[in-house]
């Protein structure tokens, strides 16, 4: 892994310098989209989900709530296209509710550029290779990201995190940076192909025959074990 003195000193203090610059900038917008999602959504406002950042240490990733609390007769949340209301769609699709998320920046759970953070039950699902790219900060964009996010398939995105582990740079992160803005505006790779989210490593494995329901059971109760302990 080659971060130099730019990955190992210098992008941290770019991280909190920006986060912190944005957060002052952006405030009356998030308290905007704040009051919004508490009229049309309910609440909590914010939505927080376990992931694990460097070292694969687990914390509270934050965003803005895009989806209702609706459940079945039974007491079972809705599926995700049903709950997916159209003003958390646009929330999605132009990125406003990943704007909490400068906090885990400023808190240093986060960076502005790296591999994305995944769910826990994803990452128990990954090779050991592929789960290198927890040896840096999780991103807030990175290198899969301005390469198609949810339209390329799971090996292609580990691939391009794996990449970016291994080679980190001033010009690289400022290219990245500047290519989210481009694809934010042109709202391009929101979503897989027919769904609301898209979906888990492990759901892939298994629909693609790369692991047995055996296996699957038994990572996702390892998954399952992992967000109790941290919760």
């Amino acid at each position: 892994m080659k971060q130099g003195i730019y990955g190992r000193c210098i992008k941290r203090e770019l991280d909190v310098l920006l986060s912190a610059a944005a957060l002052a900038v952006l405030s009356p917008v998030m308290i905007i989209i704040a009051v919004l999602v508490r009229r049309k959504l309910g609440s909590p406002v914010l939505f927080t989900q376990l992931r694990p950042g460097r070292n694969e240490r687990i914390f509270k990733m934050y965003k803005f709530r895009t989806m209702t609390e609706e459940k079945d007769e039974d007491g079972n949340l809705l599926p995700d296209e049903v709950r997916l209301t159209k003003f958390g769609k646009f929330l999605r699709d132009s990125s406003l509710d990943e704007l909490p998320e400068l906090f885990n920046i400023l808190k240093g759970d986060m960076s502005l550029v790296g591999p994305r953070p995944q769910l826990v039950r994803d990452m128990v699902f990954m090779t050991k290779e592929q789960r290198r790219r927890h040896r840096v900060l999780q991103g807030l964009t990175g290198l899969a990201q301005v390469n198609g996010r949810n339209h390329i398939s799971w090996e292609q995105k580990l691939s391009y995190d794996q990449q970016y582990v291994e080679h980190i740079t001033f010009l690289g992160d400022l290219q990245i940076l500047l290519r989210t803005v481009g694809n934010v505006l042109k709202r391009e790779g929101i979503n897989m192909d027919g769904m609301a989210t898209a979906e888990d490593l492990g759901d892939y494995l298994l629909r693609t025959g790369q692991v047995d329901q055996k296996t699957y059971d038994r990572k996702q109760r390892i998954a399952g074990k992992i967000c109790a302990r941290n919760s």
